[in-house]
């Protein structure tokens, strides 16, 4: 029997529904513990689910502190369950261990729906190994997965990245009312009858494709917030998302980076409360105050280090539910200092990779642009640690920078190529910057760049909101654009993969290749649009 893939849709789309309707069911008494005897592997625990008990919903995975020996196991439920729990093993000796999970809950302030995520930490794995596990709680069916560890030390892997991705089940009309002035110039704010796409599903699948080791998503992951302007249920816009993305999330972790888009109107005071309750990220030594736990994090992977931040802090222009700029008081830059001066002393790290939401370039005539605050506040530590590579979304188009180290004496700190070259490019001299908004997001702007390498740059902010636009206008100067390497200006959706070449100490060289993917259809056929090679020395090849 063929099934229609709209029906497919709709079904998940209704399942998201049902997750938050369910909300109202009470939790049935407690099952049995279960005998020593039960079967192990996940496709035989076949217990009855039952009636009236939540499900395991948008089974999810995140890395622990140390990838190579930490992971963690997360669902939703509407309602509290008893006993969360995953049981995991290896493929040849069943699923003997077990991790009861921690649950962590918020109320939507809009909606008022409850949700209850639990998130069970694994511990003591070993480095570059798979492992089955089952997730569940009292009740239900238990969701079974597999994941691999990170390889320790310096090994091959590779990574994808993309950011701006929305889901495509909900079909929501979130569109300024004519006239209303939007902050992306010219385009209104998603006048498309819904904030995704086809291609918001389509990607998992051809990430899947690639089968990574892991996933980076450069903000904006759901845009629950937009949908919230307009009445509807942002609970139910999360748990879309999850569903969608478990195909390939509940296989390998999906490491996220909060955009304006996760900034949650009456959400904790950060509007962060839901992103934060539905991720448990690696342990951030920046603070220990929870109003900003999860919103910067660091992990290491192989030779690579990754640090994922939250640029609404330095960032000038006004994107979110609530204006943050300067909200950590400092902590997120004093912390990220540390983590580059860190990484790169060590000689185990060769390469650092940054991850966030807002963009230090752009060649959008009519987009956010590039941000000022950002280069301000921290393209001085990208060039004083030798960040390699930079990887954002907030621009719904893919673009790259050449090599850049250190900025032109003028009002928008425009950065200076340290080359030209295109194909391969040596990041020990300059940080390669990424524009990936391309997860699916129905506002494209691959139409919409500048004929020659210009852009424009957001440098100050209209003292008030033209009425009843909920943002300050940015105020953009125009520049030219020495750093633009490369801009597709044709395809609408794509992300990119990195394949993590460490070399040997012999030869002191490491690479990175790169290609960024457009893809086609349910089954996410894949299309390379654009390949490079960064390469540099490896810390270890340094002399003493």
């Amino acid at each position: 029997m063929t099934i229609a893939r709209r029906s497919i849709l709709k079904s998940t789309s209704a399942a998201g529904a049902a997750l938050v309707a369910a909300g109202a069911a009470a939790a049935p008494p407690a099952a049995a513990e279960p005998a020593d005897d039960a079967p192990t592997s996940p496709l035989l625990q076949t217990t009855p689910h039952r009636a009236g008990t939540a499900g395991v919903t948008g089974l999810h995975l995140q890395f622990g502190t140390d990838p190579a020996t930490e992971m963690t196991v997360s669902w939703l439920t509407p309602q509290s369950v008893r006993r969360p729990q995953v049981r995991y093993g290896s493929p040849d000796g069943g699923l003997g261990r077990v991790v009861q999970a921690e649950t962590r809950t918020y109320r939507d302030a809009l909606d008022q729906v409850e949700m209850y995520v639990h998130h069970a930490r694994l511990s003591g794995l070993r480095p570059g190994t798979t492992y089955l596990y089952s997730a569940g709680h009292d009740g239900a069916n238990p969701e079974g997965g597999s994941f691999t560890t990170a390889p320790r030390g310096r090994a091959p892997f590779t990574f994808t990245s993309f950011g701006d991705q929305a889901t495509p089940n909900l079909r929501r009309l979130v569109a300024f009312p004519d006239g209303m002035p939007s902050p992306l110039g010219k385009y209104p704010l998603y006048t498309s009858s819904q904030v995704g796409t086809l291609n918001s599903a389509d990607i998992v699948a051809a990430v899947e494709r690639v089968g990574p080791l892991f996933n980076l998503v450069n903000g904006d992951l759901c845009y629950a917030s937009y949908g919230g302007r307009r009445g509807q249920s942002r609970t139910a816009t999360w748990a879309d998302w999850f569903i969608n993305n478990s195909r390939s999330a509940r296989l390998r972790p999906w490491m996220p980076c909060v955009g304006n888009g996760e900034n949650e109107s009456g959400n904790g005071p950060l509007g962060a409360l839901g992103y934060q309750t539905y991720f448990s990220l690696p342990d951030s030594t920046a603070s220990s105050d929870e109003e900003t736990r999860g919103m910067w994090y660091a992990f290491t992977v192989g030779s690579v280090r990754f640090i994922s931040l939250a640029n609404d802090d330095v960032a000038i222009q006004d994107g979110g539910d609530r204006y943050l700029r300067g909200y950590s008081g400092g902590a997120q830059q004093r912390w990220l200092e540390r983590e580059l001066r860190a990484a790169r002393g060590s000689r185990a790290i060769d390469w650092i990779v940054v991850c966030m939401h807002h963009p230090m370039i752009s060649s959008s005539m009519h987009g956010a642009g590039s941000d000022l605050g950002i280069r301000e506040a921290w393209g001085p530590l990208f060039d004083a640690y030798g960040v390699d590579l930079v990887v954002t979304g907030h621009e719904h188009y893919y673009e790259r920078s050449h090599a850049v180290r250190g900025t032109l004496p003028n009002d928008t700190r425009t950065p200076v190529p340290t080359d030209t070259r295109k194909d391969l490019i040596d990041t020990g001299r300059g940080t390669v910057h990424m524009v990936i908004g391309t997860g699916g997001n129905a506002a494209t702007t691959q139409d919409d760049l500048f004929p020659d390498p210009k852009g424009r740059v957001v440098v100050a902010l209209e003292e008030k909101p033209r009425p009843p636009a909920p943002y300050r206008q940015s105020i953009w100067l125009t520049e030219d654009a020495p750093w633009a390497a490369h801009q597709d200006r044709t395809h609408t959706h794509g992300f990119a993969a990195f394949d993590v070449d460490p070399g040997d100490r012999r030869g002191g060289t490491t690479t990175m290749r790169v290609t960024y993917y457009t893809f086609d259809g349910p089954h996410g056929d894949l299309t390379p649009v654009d390949t490079f090679t960064l390469h540099r020395s490896r810390a270890d090849a340094r002399e003493n």
